[in-house]
């Protein structure tokens, strides 16, 4: 058998940084959707409501890549309380030409990470006005600083400002950001005034009540929504979905799970409405933003692949620098 590389966190950390090249990876990973006969099925999703607990698990075959990735990816939203991480998990890459195991990515969640900045900085490119200058995020964890980062590569950032619940979560991160992005980034604390300063907003909560309303975003704003990623999670308001420029990651998707299944919900929007996928806008294939004026809006559930995307990007690299352990089974 051939042998099985096993990739940790700390060599996935090293080679995967947030960079342009992961953005560009993700991009493609988007295009190929509108391009090739990509086969990506549902996500598998399993709830473990007692512990306040989800695990999706996400794949996707792109013709012309090598291998394909299957990830596993819980959510354990009241593990801070015990001082762990609300997100970890694995995932295993595969031959698509023989469907051994390539490689085994411990990444800990550190990937799924990496690919969903990534898409929101692909977002951003194609949607956000070229002149945005400021960004601001709903949410002060992980998320929220890897978006900062990634807007900042790909938009000519000025400041940013961070609004959470927990007010004191917010300064720490905005302390943190300014540093990191070398850019002024402020914490708010009326959420109104902190979607009112932005020309891209980006929501990374696992809110089950709106946290983002309509009147508070100005013409010209581009948001990115993502942390509704299963049915009872909504972070904006329906109203500003239906009148926004929409576009999905993957539309069979969001009717079923992203902000768009709750304007459809609130018969806002119709069940068969049709919209463009990000990456039939990536492709050139549908517009993407009408004027300076118009407000934009990607609905980002996570597909699977911009996860075989990832693993293939860190599975090269990692053979080309030679890291990691291999494993003969």
């Amino acid at each position: 058998m051939p042998d099985m590389l096993i990739l940790t966190e700390p060599d996935l950390r090293t080679l995967v940084p947030l960079d342009i090249d992961a953005i560009d990876t993700v991009e493609r990973a988007f295009r190929a959707l509108a391009e090739k006969a990509v086969v990506m099925p549902p996500i598998l999703r399993l709830d473990v409501a007692e512990h306040n607990g989800e695990v999706d698990v996400k794949t996707a075959y792109v013709p012309g890549i090598d291998g394909f990735a299957i990830k596993i990816s819980p959510g354990f939203f009241d593990n801070p309380k015990l001082g762990l991480p609300s997100v970890n998990g694995m995932m295993v890459l595969l031959s698509a030409r023989t469907g051994l195991v390539q490689a085994l990515l411990l990444d800990n969640g550190y990937l799924t990470d990496i690919r969903t900045a990534a898409a929101g900085a692909v977002a951003a490119r194609h949607l956000a006005r070229a002149d945005a200058s400021h960004a601001t995020t709903f949410g002060a964890g992980m998320q929220a600083r890897l978006q900062l980062r990634a807007l900042a590569m790909v938009r000519p950032l000025q400041g940013a400002t961070i609004w959470a619940r927990d007010a004191a979560r917010a300064e720490a991160a905005a302390a943190e950001m300014t540093e990191a992005i070398g850019l002024p980034v402020e914490a708010a604390r009326d959420p109104q005034e902190a979607a009112r300063r932005a020309d891209i907003i980006v929501t990374t909560t696992p809110s089950r009540v709106p946290i983002l309303q309509r009147g508070w975003v100005r013409p010209g704003t581009h948001v990115t929504a993502m942390g509704s990623d299963a049915e009872h999670k909504n972070e904006v308001d329906p109203t500003l979905v239906a009148a926004a420029r929409y576009v999905a990651d993957k539309l069979a998707q969001t009717r079923i799970l992203g902000e768009l299944h709750h304007a459809i919900a609130a018969g806002l929007v119709a069940a068969d409405a049709p919209f463009p996928e990000l990456g039939a806008v990536v492709a050139g294939q549908a517009p993407g933003r009408a004027d300076a004026h118009s407000i934009t809006f990607a609905d980002l559930t996570g597909t699977g692949v911009q996860d075989t995307a990832i693993a293939t990007l860190a599975h090269a690299r990692a053979k080309s620098a030679g890291v990691g352990t291999r494993f003969t089974s």
